[in-house]
């Protein structure tokens, strides 16, 4: 399985932070969110890897290179302007070929995450069997987190059939999932397009699966979050 990792946005809520700094390059805990990332993607088993890019984004080639360091193998998928998530998963598909791929955040702090567990959940969950991909019930598996103070209504629901847009009880997207490179067909390279978007309109078919993880979890949207991730605990220093 291969991985991208988002990293093309401005980071506008993050400024004056971000006006120097891509904000997957901001640390928490002293490393880079996005070495976060690229080290647990390696650990279990992902090593190739794509992120793309715009503000900044020599910044974060100059930081990662070629991934070679931390056991990985990373390509770039380089935007002039930020296509959003839907758009820079078209913009890099000859990047990610024809299988099922991981995408996620790379402004989400979640360092227990274990990527393992997102192999083969779409073969796993195709419970209909159906060959025809534009009628498959397992285009895309979406991890749903508990929802945060700065999102108290949640994102999507989430039932015993899978994701869907209303319903109880709900929850936050993660930015992390297991995605069809199908699902981006008619996406035109080179055209901004927003993943929750297309979410949407699959899981008003049935066609997305999902759970709830409960490990550790932060959007690192603000420099509030990131403070607090980087402030010691009572008592003690961070280590």
């Amino acid at each position: 399985m291969k991985a991208m990792i988002f990293a093309a946005g401005r980071g506008e809520r993050m400024r004056p932070l971000t006006d120097a700094c891509p904000k997957p390059l901001l640390k928490v805990r002293g490393r880079p969110l996005i070495v976060w990332h690229i080290l647990n993607l390696v650990r279990a088993g992902i090593t190739e890897i794509v992120i793309n890019h715009a503000h900044l984004g020599h910044l974060i080639e100059e930081a990662l290179g070629n991934g070679e360091r931390f056991g990985a193998r990373i390509a770039y998928s380089a935007e002039g302007t930020a296509l959003e998530t839907a758009g820079g998963i078209a913009q890099a598909r000859h990047l990610l070929g024809e299988q099922p791929f991981l995408a996620l955040a790379g402004d989400i702090y979640c360092p227990h995450f274990d990527f393992r567990q997102t192999f083969d959940v779409l073969e796993d969950n195709d419970v209909w069997g159906n060959p025809h991909p534009a009628d498959r019930r397992d285009v895309a598996w979406l991890y749903l987190v508990r929802n945060p103070a700065h999102n108290p209504q949640g994102d999507f629901a989430l039932n015993s059939f899978g994701i869907a847009n209303e319903g109880e009880p709900r929850h936050t997207f993660s930015g992390i999932g297991v995605y069809r490179p199908s699902m981006f067909d008619a996406i035109e390279a080179g055209q901004p397009a927003k993943l929750v978007t297309l979410l949407r309109e699959y899981a008003a078919r049935g066609q997305i699966g999902g759970e709830l993880y409960r490990g550790d979890w932060t959007d690192v949207g603000t420099p509030e979050r990131l403070a607090a991730l980087n402030a010691p605990p009572t008592g003690g220093i961070i280590k």
